[in-house]
């Protein structure tokens, strides 16, 4: 063994050691409530296809028409040759849905948080982000140059106290100091709700932009379901609305929505549109589909079964429902290790729920994180909370 792999190894036998070791799983078959891996079907609780889009078959034909009209590739950058017709479509779909002048997408939802931030945000501005935002905006600030400052996580005394902060240092120097507060409006993984409208209320106090990320919350809240924003009526007053394509709108990407001056700056400023080859044109068309269908009477139905779902579930285990309801629930148990107990045992019983560990959470905060889709039955809810029961009275969790 090299010494570069032996150093390596030491590196990985760390991380074995503190019970952090993570290890890709083959999946052989589509995303669904059902998933095989390593040659077992199991009950899958871990997707965040939250309204069962996925595998949907006016997803797939939109894919398989993009495929044959513009083949498997994009070919180069969108600024080259490669702005190819669904990326436009699924771009002016999007603004449509979300009711903004205009909306670019990017391969990622890692990529935009990346690209956006720092086409924004130089040294001299200020980022303000919830602590438990997600690693990309927390990658993306700092990258960015601007000063990083973390409030307390949902707390609007602490983000008012860092604006305030924030504000004199801005007007003591005599510059136009930028100031961004960054935060999602679902968490991943604890599945709770920012304060949006007070968060917009101290950033038009203090003059700052926002930045909300509705990756979890897009196509699931709202009149027309698109994301808590709507839900909360604050819609049109956050300058940038972030989310994925990858969850409930069932296909892959991310996407910023604004104004058209917000778009054009990032296409010709972020660097992590400007610099990747275009997502293959399938992933586009089977957005757009994914995002007609969620607007469309199917996709309410959809809606409306998700939420029964998780109602069932809060009930059959006692869970505390909160004001406003999750696709994410998370079940908190603190230690890595058995964590990663109650996850085997759970697959012992033909059911997958991830383990989560740091550094996806806090360490001592590890926990199962089940998450419902549209397509679970009621049957399978059921089937989940009575193996949860059995698996905290043998595990003690």
């Amino acid at each position: 063994m090299s010494a570069f792999d032996q150093e390596l190894q030491a590196r990985l036998n760390s991380i074995r050691e503190q019970g952090l070791l993570r290890e890709l799983r083959r999946v052989d078959s589509p995303q669904g409530t059902r998933i095989k891996i390593g040659g077992r079907e199991l009950l899958n609780f871990s997707s965040n296809d939250y309204l069962g889009l996925a595998n949907h078959p006016a997803l797939k034909e939109a894919a398989l028409k993009a495929v044959e009209k513009f083949g498997a590739g994009a070919g180069a950058s969108r600024l080259l040759c490669g702005s190819l017709a669904p990326f436009h479509e699924l771009d002016e779909t999007l603004a449509a849905f979300k009711g903004t002048e205009a909306a670019l997408t990017f391969s990622t939802g890692y990529a935009t948080a990346l690209g956006t931030i720092t086409a924004l945000l130089g040294k001299d501005d200020i980022i303000i982000v919830d602590k438990l935002v997600h690693a990309c905006i927390v990658d993306a600030a700092k990258l960015s140059g601007a000063k990083l400052r973390v409030f307390a996580h949902n707390d609007c005394a602490d983000l008012e106290a860092k604006l305030r902060w924030a504000n004199k240092t801005r007007n003591s120097k005599h510059e136009t100091r930028n100031i961004l507060i960054a935060t999602e409006s679902i968490f991943s993984m604890d599945g709770d709700a920012a304060p949006l409208r007070e968060i917009v209320a101290l950033k038009e106090k203090y003059g700052a932009w926002l930045m909300v990320d509705e990756a979890h919350a897009t196509g699931l809240y709202g009149a027309n379901r698109r994301g808590l924003a709507e839900e909360l009526g604050v819609s049109d007053r956050v300058e940038i609305q972030m989310g994925t394509l990858g969850k409930a709108l069932g296909a892959s990407g991310g996407y910023i929505c604004g104004s058209r001056s917000l778009i054009d700056l990032l296409v010709n400023r972020a660097r992590s549109f400007i610099f990747s080859t275009a997502p293959v044109p399938a992933a586009a068309a089977a957005a757009t589909a994914g995002i007609k269908l969620v607007i469309s009477s199917e996709g309410k139905s959809l809606h409306e079964q998700l939420w029964t779902r998780v109602v069932t579930f809060q009930s059959a285990i006692g869970h505390r429902s909160s004001a406003v309801p999750s696709t994410i629930i998370p079940i908190i148990i603190g230690d890595e290790a058995a964590a990663v107990a109650a996850a085997n045992a759970l697959r012992a019983q033909n059911i997958f729920v991830p383990a989560i560990r740091y550094p996806t959470v806090a360490r001592g905060a590890a926990r199962l994180r089940v998450t419902l889709t549209a397509a679970h039955t009621g049957a399978d809810v059921q089937t989940l909370a009575h193996a949860l029961d059995a698996t905290r009275n043998s595990q003690h969790v």
